[in-house]
């Protein structure tokens, strides 16, 4: 298990708002080896680190992502809604939590938000904010939309890619390998041990979604998943500790 993944949802997002530099720097302090993020696009082209489309639930805002500059995003307050003592937390920039890890061996999942609103020309801005910081050998991007982690591997294919998806995919590591993709990135209510196996054989790594009680993360360590992304990458560790003893 010494490679294995211990990544902080959004940060460690069971004890920070999620999605801010509070978050992160939280989960390298509880011991998280990766962090996934969400990334979407400002009116002005800038790559911005938020999970939903709206602001309203984070930043207290009517409007999209996408349709505020930089600098209106900047005057959001992006942690009071989890606890006033974040107060003041914005929503930051992808170059922002590159820069972050950037000294450390920390490996970043980055998510294309780009489902619902699809964000012309995301995967080229986010490639080469990755490319520019010499980070593409730590970095997984992973993304609901398909069609986008292909392109993204047409792009780069140095850059691993992950295929996010809820359940009822057959065979998905055959999926996977037809995307040119490096990972899959399930539900974690969507994995078994003889799929892990399966996958492993195609050299396709299981990277599931969001695991915060203790008895799924057991079971999933049991079934040889190669990362597990938690809320609270504290209690992960705690877990592998003992099971590398």
């Amino acid at each position: 298990m010494n490679n294995f993944l211990n990544i902080a949802h959004r940060g460690a997002s069971g004890y920070c708002p999620e999605n801010t530099m509070a978050a992160f720097k939280r989960a390298i302090e509880l011991g998280a080896n990766g962090i996934e993020t969400d990334v979407q696009m400002t009116a002005d082209g800038h790559l911005v680190l938020i999970h939903d489309e709206g602001l309203q639930r984070t930043a207290g805002s009517p409007k999209r992502v996408k349709d505020v500059t930089l600098e209106e995003l900047r005057t959001l307050d992006a942690g009071s809604w989890y606890d006033p003592s974040f107060a003041g937390e914005r929503v930051p920039t992808l170059r922002e939590l590159l820069e972050l890890v950037l000294p450390t061996s920390v490996q970043v999942n980055i998510e294309l938000k780009n489902g619902i609103v699809q964000y012309p020309g995301l995967e080229e801005a986010v490639i080469q904010e990755v490319r520019e910081l010499g980070l593409s050998d730590r970095i997984i991007i992973s993304s609901f939309n398909h069609y986008s982690l292909v392109k993204c591997k047409q792009l780069a294919p140095e850059i691993r890619t992950g295929v996010l998806y809820m359940e009822g995919l057959y065979e998905p590591w055959k999926y996977a390998a037809g995307l040119g993709a490096d990972a899959l990135h399930p539900h974690y209510f969507a994995v078994l041990p003889e799929w892990v196996a399966a996958s492993a054989e195609q050299n396709i790594a299981y990277h599931p979604f969001t695991v915060n009680k203790e008895e799924d993360m057991k079971r999933l360590l049991e079934a040889g998943v190669a990362a597990i992304i938690t809320d609270y990458p504290d209690k992960l560790g705690s877990l592998l500790q003992v099971k590398n003893k």
